[in-house]
């Protein structure tokens, strides 16, 4: 025999068995209680909430010999007629596929003829956004003025496409989505039923994952099962399957951010791939870790626990993350996030796009909005409480500042160093030839290396001013990046060449404290 799947095998058949839709079911059972049936339904919500499997159990229940409180008995002829399908008293129809004219004409000819056996006939149009123009209007009398016998049920997911004229006609109830809890409960009932041991974890992040879907969260138990059959499924195991993160890495990842270290972030995301995880699914994790980190920053942390769906450890933990972190901070990671998580449904290349992403997070200076502005300020008052000195982007001037401003300019240019009496041959020779010594390299080096400025160090050797960040990372982190560089210098000289690497803050940094090699061999040439 066949497997069923547990969705199917589990499909409620009683108004009792159906989870989380309590208000729809209550006016139902109500309605046949009290023979006040209308003939025409919309059931609308989102995937996996129950509409199709309400609809079966209501036109089970008007059909029923012998209903008990509403709801269908499940063992009179009717009853057990309609459960294999075999009913002529209940026609299914899917309107993604018969969505013409002719499909709805056909269901018009048919209501004309009264049920053989029966109170009721009943229609279930599934999908019925997906149908045509023409085929609403086609609908619209029958559905007004239908027999007394007839009843039509309308489900769809997109109620915001249906005419208005067809949805006057009909009595609509709105689906919500399952919460969290009613999912795992279920799903535990189930796996009791089973047999199957699994952990309380799993279930949580499982009926998480499935986003208020009762469908979604069967079919992702059952692909957990199947990949673990005959053990006990953890909650390791689910992040396995469904390709998920654990929030550890999370924890680790934000800190990385907020000391702005894009070189961990990127480590952070490689060890991701390399776990073979589901990169969107890790997006929205993290945009999700990020959402409880905001609920918890802003809340007094009483009464967190059923909000945020967390552990009392891991809500203990969050919470002296959340006072490390600024309100207005996560708000623009949470944006940056969401709208990332929008343009990796269709993008080639994923991993890309979150690097960019996490770089824009650590580096808020290349973006122009007030959030941002806020992190840069919060960047330079970190800085300053270090004791790092803070150059301003421009000087300022004596008039506007008085002879105190004076005074710092004549001491800054106090500070400047003096010009070398003499440039070695070898350095002066690479300095001459730099853009075509950069050109031989391969990307990434020789992005950095563009940027980078020429100055002497120590011994006249050649001083490399490179951009703090990705490019100071580069040389100064990883291993080999230098060593390279000096060895494609040392061929080119026919020499040993050794650099000296430092790392410059800004344009006015490098002016103040270096010679810029360049400029001064570059005016020699022009006075030869």
């Amino acid at each position: 025999m066949s497997y069923t799947a547990l969705y199917r095998k589990f499909r409620p058949e009683r108004f009792e068995d159906v989870k989380g839709q309590d208000h729809i079911v209550t006016t139902l059972k109500n309605q046949i209680g009290a023979e006040r049936i209308g003939h025409a339904y919309l059931f609308c919500g989102t995937r996996g909430t129950g509409k199709t499997t309400i609809a079966k159990i209501f036109a089970k229940a008007v059909n029923c010999e012998h209903p008990v409180d509403g709801s269908p008995c499940g063992e009179c002829r009717s009853c057990r007629t309609i459960a294999a399908g075999a009913s002529m008293n209940v026609i299914e129809i899917d309107a993604a596929s018969n969505n013409g004219v002719d499909n709805i004409r056909e269901i018009v000819d048919e209501v004309s003829y009264s049920p053989a056996e029966g109170k009721y006939k009943v229609y279930i149009i599934d999908e019925v956004h997906m149908l045509s123009i023409g085929a609403f209007n086609a609908l619209l009398k029958t559905l007004e003025e239908p027999p007394s016998y007839v009843i039509f049920i309308l489900a769809t997911t997109e109620v915001h496409k249906i005419p208005v004229t067809i949805l006057s006609r009909c009595q609509r109830y709105d689906f919500k989505r399952i919460s969290i809890e009613t999912i795992a409960e279920r799903m535990r009932e189930l796996m009791d039923a089973e047999g199957q041991q699994v952990e309380e974890k799993a279930l949580r992040y499982i009926a998480r994952a499935a986003d208020g879907s009762m469908r979604d969260a069967l079919s992702l138990l059952d692909q957990c099962i199947a990949f673990h059959y005959g053990k006990t499924l953890t909650y390791d195991d689910a992040l396995d399957v469904l390709g998920a993160v654990d929030t550890e890495v999370f924890s680790r990842l934000l800190a990385a951010v907020l000391a702005r270290n894009v070189t961990d972030c990127i480590r952070i995301l490689e060890e991701v791939v390399m776990q073979g995880r589901e990169l969107g699914q890790f997006v929205s994790d993290f945009t999700w870790y990020l959402r409880n980190l905001l609920l918890m920053k802003t809340s007094d942390g009483e009464g967190m626990e059923d909000v945020i769906d967390m552990s009392r450890d891991n809500l203990a933990r969050l919470s002296i993350e959340a006072e490390q972190v600024e309100t207005d901070a996560v708000i623009r990671y949470i944006r940056e996030l969401s709208e990332l998580s929008g343009r990796l449904r269709y993008a080639a290349q994923k991993r890309i796009l979150i690097e960019i992403a996490l770089i824009r997070l650590c580096r808020p200076q290349m973006e122009t909005d007030t959030q941002s502005l806020l992190d840069r300020i919060r960047a330079l008052e970190q800085r300053v409480e270090a004791g790092i000195s803070v150059q301003p982007s421009q000087p300022a001037s004596a008039g506007a500042y008085g002879a105190g401003s004076a005074a710092g300019a004549a001491a800054g240019q106090e500070k400047r160093p003096e010009l070398p009496r003499a440039v070695p041959e070898d350095v002066k020779k690479i300095v001459e030839n730099w853009p075509g010594i950069v050109g031989q390299t391969a990307m990434p080096m020789k992005l950095y290396l563009k940027r980078a400025r020429l100055s002497l160090g120590g011994d006249n050797r050649l001083m490399v001013v490179l951009e703090d960040g990705l490019a100071s990372d580069y040389f100064l982190k990883q291993e080999g990046n230098r060593e390279e560089l000096e060895k494609l210098l040392s061929g080119f000289a026919d020499k040993k060449i050794e650099v000296n690497f430092q790392v410059m803050k800004d344009g006015r940094d490098f002016e103040e404290n270096h010679v810029d090699l360049t400029r001064i061999i570059h005016m020699n040439i022009e006075e030869e």
